[in-house]
């Protein structure tokens, strides 16, 4: 397993998750691989996205726990069964902060069961796969009970080594009081492959000044639902220029 830290560059947009005491976490460059660069949770939300395409309304609040919120409860039937790779945005999304990241949910398509750390429960779908890596690649990071969402929702040779190493950080490190950093959004995505029980989807972050990423994240059907692989060694993002060859598809 190549080390996280090798992929660490002072150029990078640095994000403010990492001054709750995580600032010095080898992991944390291990997932910035995987989502993009580091998408930031601040009270700052006024970044413009740049997109000329009409933007969706977002709500401020947070996803509220569904009754069937209990740890192992099986997953409600949703509407969504719709197996086609989607050709434009998918319709019926709505947007929701998760801290100053907007996230998509969709009722047919889930999350059916969202509370404040853990959104589950996603249609066994094209749609449903995008919005389960959209949902779980910020929640295992931001969220506080990190760990739950880390152990119930990623999979993956890479996933045991992130816990240990976050987990010794977060207790070593000294918090640098710094609220300030790189607010990412997404701004689009593109299907690589799809079938029953793998989905390959490209993600685009896009960043206060204008820069722009693309992820590759690979959501497994696993025990009713999607789950998120952390691989052993993620593969680094890479800058896109445009939007062209992706559907657009954003929140703010």
């Amino acid at each position: 397993m190549a080390e996280p830290g090798d992929r660490a560059s002072t150029s990078e947009p640095r994000s403010p998750w990492l001054s709750g005491g995580f600032v010095s976490a080898a992991a944390f460059i291990g997932f910035i691989a995987v989502i993009g660069t580091a998408l930031a949770v601040t009270s700052d939300n006024s970044a413009e996205s740049g997109s000329t395409a009409p933007v969706p309304a977002v709500s401020s609040a947070e996803p509220q726990p569904s009754e069937a919120a209990a740890d192992g409860a099986a997953c409600p039937e949703l509407a969504d069964d719709q197996q086609d790779l989607p050709a434009s945005a998918p319709v019926g999304v709505t947007w929701s902060l998760y801290g100053s990241v907007a996230l998509p949910s969709s009722k047919e398509a889930g999350p059916a069961v969202a509370g404040k750390d853990v959104a589950r429960c996603y249609a066994h779908t094209p749609v449903g796969a995008l919005l389960a890596t959209s949902q779980i690649s910020v929640r295992y990071l931001a969220a506080d009970d990190w760990l739950k969402v880390t152990r119930t929702q990623t999979v993956g040779a890479g996933r045991d080594a992130y816990i240990t190493d976050r987990t010794k950080a977060e207790a070593t490190a000294v918090p640098d009081g710094d609220g300030g950093g790189a607010n990412g959004q997404i701004a689009g995505f593109r299907f690589v492959t799809y079938n029953d029980t793998t989905a390959v989807i490209q993600t685009v972050w896009r960043f206060p000044d204008g820069q722009m990423q693309a992820a590759t994240t690979t959501a497994l059907w696993q025990g009713g639902d999607w789950r998120l692989e952390y691989p052993a060694d993620p593969a680094d993002p890479a800058p896109v220029d445009s939007l062209a060859g992706y559907t657009e598809w954003g929140g703010v």
